[in-house]
């Protein structure tokens, strides 16, 4: 029996993916006064650059602003001025300080779900920003516990579900990425309400899951999260 719901938090419950694209398009254009950007594949080398950096810097503007200053360097053979390093960290402030934006009927859908279930918010990225999203976002408290965590996969997953005390066929995650909030939930044995967002990041995509599984249900807006989870819980 379900008693625990989860739910992610960058675009299940605010819009955030949006933010970074911007950030990195203005990027790209100001790097455009140093070489031809479509022939340096920018996007491609930044996402490099990021993909290695993960375990030095984490997920988050933070992370992504320090690959933006490495790649330019690195794409301008060192070219790139003082100037636009500064403009390139005044990007990732910008991520860091964009209001929150809730998604359509979220709020209803928490506490529609609040309910029955003990509620969960269980996000990855930087502490800070994290917690300033949550606190700004008037969420807060609605969730029994909140949990920031580095990495979303199968060890996380179970260590969270061992510290509240409860087994993998008690827990539910509602959330918007394939490879963090879908594909280790059931591979733990727990369920999972997918909720796609229009926008996904490149290193969250290309991970499968059993779309097929009965533990498993698929909703296109947030209104529909309290009868998915309620199915499952039945």
């Amino acid at each position: 029996m379900i008693t625990h719901v989860a739910f992610d938090a960058d675009d299940t419950l605010w819009h955030s993916e949006g933010h970074y694209r911007e950030a990195q398009a203005a990027y790209e254009r100001l790097l455009g006064a140093y070489i031809d950007v479509a022939d340096a594949n920018v996007h491609a080398r930044l996402l490099e650059v990021e993909r290695r950096n993960i375990k030095r810097f984490g997920y988050g503007a933070k992370g992504m602003t320090l690959s933006m200053v490495e790649a330019a360097i690195a794409m301008t053979e060192a070219r790139i001025s003082a100037t636009d390093i500064q403009r390139i960290v005044d990007l990732g402030v910008a991520v860091l300080e964009h209001p929150v934006e809730l998604l359509p009927g979220i709020v209803e859908a928490v506490a529609e779900v609040a309910k029955d279930f003990t509620l969960l918010l269980i996000t990855k990225g930087d502490l800070f920003h994290q917690e300033a999203k949550i606190a700004r976002s008037g969420l807060s408290n609605w969730f029994h516990r909140i949990e920031i965590v580095s990495e979303k996969d199968v060890p996380t997953y179970r260590r969270v579900l061992d510290e509240v005390g409860i087994r993998p066929e008690q827990f539910l995650m509602v959330g918007n990425s394939p490879g963090s909030d879908i594909a280790p939930v059931l591979e733990l044995g727990a369920s999972a309400v997918y909720v796609p967002y229009h926008l996904l990041w490149a290193m969250e995509q290309g991970q499968g899951f059993d779309s097929a599984s009965p533990r498993l249900r698929q909703v296109s807006q947030s209104s529909e999260i309290p009868t998915a989870v309620r199915s499952l819980a039945g």
